[in-house]
């Protein structure tokens, strides 16, 4: 029998339709993943399913005696209790159980041998002792901790009065105390808004591995979804379409029925332009009343028969112009540290950013990763060491509260005014403006839209669209997805991935894993303790070596001999016959062809292909060979004073 069931469920405001008569059940146990553009309708979806909002059409059926949770944005606790008091909350039912147990000893210390009396409270007891262990037994403080810590409470963080928390972490402790009462349907919206990497994985473990209930998750986290859902349910257009499987099959099957459904209406497209013309040949001659009849039954076609248009949301067709292109160097940090108080945020950091590199910064909230990226800008004095800054750098930094916009421009305005004309030009025309609003899904009236009438994720869309294409040599990113749908954050990947038209620097921070993987092959990690480390590789890479010994944190010495991020590169051969930079074309050369090569071994149509798989990798190694020793010469010249 199905824990939820929604049938027939409509819901309007106005005059928009949100949910057309949309049917979905919940089985016992079930892991659903609900996706949607932003505005699609999955927070209505979720009101419904709570009995929050009452459908204007439809039912809405629970199963008896089920317990829905349901995680709230700003979840309220008494500001005089405790982190810890706040999540034992939780087992408030259980304390009850316990009181009435004791209750029932105290009643058979009084009745003493009495034969019925003590037979009916003994069998009182077995009831709550059963109820109890249901509810979670006495091993709970193991449970609250698990909780806690799992999504990054600290133990000096538990006695701490809830009315000093921020907004983060009391959304944290709302999750950790949904999480502890199990109810039978779990609704998350965004539980991942305020969690670190750790706390994400935590997070996704419990659901995927313990959480014994069913759990309806709305998340742009994409990998939180491959490893938690079972199906996916989307939103679109007041209509649910469902997929079994994790995020990475839906992405296959929904593809797949792209396909089918842009066949079948361009078929029918096809018949209605051949109808028009036979009606348009045949209306005023002898063959009229056949054009008649035709035309009838071709408008019943369209009425009752003819599809919707695809929607294409996965391709996008974007030109970025091109960024002057920076100094080798673009920023270099010499043992810096950073303390607030008596808290490390970093100490003796020493790092080197060459022109080309993709950075991503990660670890716990809190631990110093932004203010690490403005003191290698130079918006902040680090306490201790050195940071320069390349030549001819075209900086754009997007930050988590975007600064100085004009409010009342429109979207497509704004972007004219941003970015930077393909054609070189210093102001890009509005069709090309619009263009780009197009590219990052600002369509029709809303590139009309002034930005105070937009959305957060809006906004953080139309900022990052226009970085993205200001012809910046360097990008520098700080947590740009948080307010992104995950087709809009797709987007950003697209314009900024290995496979992407942007080409020059990117430092970017974020707990987006997906974002992460696509788009940075270096990543520097902050271990919360004040100890920065460098990690050569991608983000799946550094997840895999987790259970291997750390590495050490990057040593100052470390960035002259080899730039410890990025980039300055040397050769050998009688390289020291040729001038610095002559060496620095010949390794630019080369690693771009290795890069190549690298792309080209992951096509099907390459790696299925022996001979030439082979012949590439050769290639490869003799690219490779004839690199190491211009990086031996480039570190020669760059020890010498």
């Amino acid at each position: 029998m199905s824990l939820l069931t929604l049938a027939n469920v409509s819901c309007t405001f106005g005059t928009q339709i949100v949910l057309d008569g949309v049917t979905m059940s919940v089985e016992p146990g079930e892991k659903i993943g609900l996706i949607g553009r932003n505005g699609s309708g999955k927070t209505t979806l979720m009101r419904v399913m709570l009995g929050e909002m009452k459908p204007d059409t439809g039912n809405v059926q629970l199963s008896r005696g089920a317990r829905v949770g349901y995680l709230r944005q700003d979840p309220a606790f008494d500001p005089a209790e405790t982190v810890r008091d706040a999540a034992e909350g939780a087992f408030a039912e259980l304390h009850r159980l316990h009181q009435q147990l004791n209750e029932v000893y105290d009643a058979m210390a009084e009745v003493g041998a009495d034969g019925p009396q003590l037979q009916r409270l003994m069998k009182r007891q077995s009831r709550l002792e059963s109820q109890m262990e249901a509810a979670g037994g006495y091993a709970v403080n193991h449970r609250i901790e698990a909780s806690l810590h799992g999504l990054g409470f600290t133990d000096e963080q538990m006695d701490l009065k809830t009315g000093v928390l921020s907004g983060g972490q009391l959304s944290r402790l709302g999750l950790a105390r949904l999480l502890l009462e199990v109810p039978d349907l779990l609704l998350l919206d965004e539980p991942t808004n305020h969690l670190d990497i750790d706390g994400r994985q935590w997070l996704e473990r419990f659901l995927a591995d313990e959480y014994p209930g069913a759990v309806v998750v709305v998340s742009h986290d994409r990998w939180l979804l491959d490893r938690v859902a079972q199906r996916i349910v989307e939103v679109e257009r007041g209509g649910l379409a469902e997929y079994p499987g994790n995020y990475h099959k839906y992405v296959e099957l929904r593809e797949l029925n792209k396909l089918t459904h842009r066949r079948t209406y361009e078929k029918q497209l096809d018949r209605i332009r051949r109808e028009e013309q036979y009606i348009e040949r045949y209306r005023a001659g002898q063959r009229a009343r056949q054009a008649k009849g035709r035309e009838s039954r071709l408008e019943r076609f369209k009425e009752t028969e003819l599809i919707d248009r695809p929607v294409e949301l996965d391709v996008m067709h974007l030109s970025l112009p091109k960024a002057p292109r920076s100094g080798e160097q673009v920023a270099t940090a010499e043992g810096i540290s950073k303390r607030y108080d008596d808290t490390v945020l970093f100490e003796d950091v020493s790092l080197s950013v060459g022109r080309g590199d993709r950075i991503g910064v990660i670890g716990p909230n809190g631990v110093g990763k932004t203010t690490l990226i403005n003191c290698l800008l130079g918006e902040l004095d680090p306490d201790a060491g050195t940071v320069r800054l390349g030549s001819r750098l075209g900086v754009g930094y997007y930050r988590q509260i975007p600064r100085n916009l004009d409010r009342e421009l429109s979207v497509w305005r704004y972007l004219q005014s941003v970015i930077v004309s393909l054609d070189g030009s210093a102001r890009a025309s509005e069709q090309q403006a619009r263009d780009l609003a197009g590219a990052f899904l600002f369509t029709g009236d809303e590139q009309d839209k002034r930005l105070g009438d937009l959305s957060g994720g809006e906004i953080s869309r139309v900022v990052l669209a226009g970085l993205v294409a200001g012809a910046h040599n360097l990008l520098v990113l700080d947590e740009p997805t948080n307010h992104l749908d995950i087709p809009s954050a797709e987007r950003l990947e697209q314009a900024l991935g290995r496979d992407g038209t942007y080409a020059g620097t990117l430092i970017l921070v974020t707990h987006d894993r997906a974002l992460l993987e696509a788009t940075c092959d270096r990543l520097l990690v902050f271990d919360g303790a004040g100890s920065v480390r460098l990690f050569h590789g991608r983000y799946s890479q550094w997840a895999e070596r987790q259970s291997r010994p750390p590495e050490s944190p990057v040593p100052a010495e470390a960035t002259k001999r080899r730039p410890a991020v990025g980039a300055a590169r040397s050769r050998k051969k009688s390289s020291s016959a040729v001038s610095l930079s002559t060496l620095e074309q010949q390794i630019e050369q080369l690693e771009m062809r290795i890069t190549q090569i690298d792309q080209l071994l992951l096509d099907p149509a390459v790696y299925t292909d022996g001979a030439r798989c082979r012949t590439l990798q050769t290639e490869r190694a003799a690219a490779r060979t004839q690199l190491e020793p211009l990086e031996t010469e480039w570190a020669r010249r760059a020890d010498e004073p």
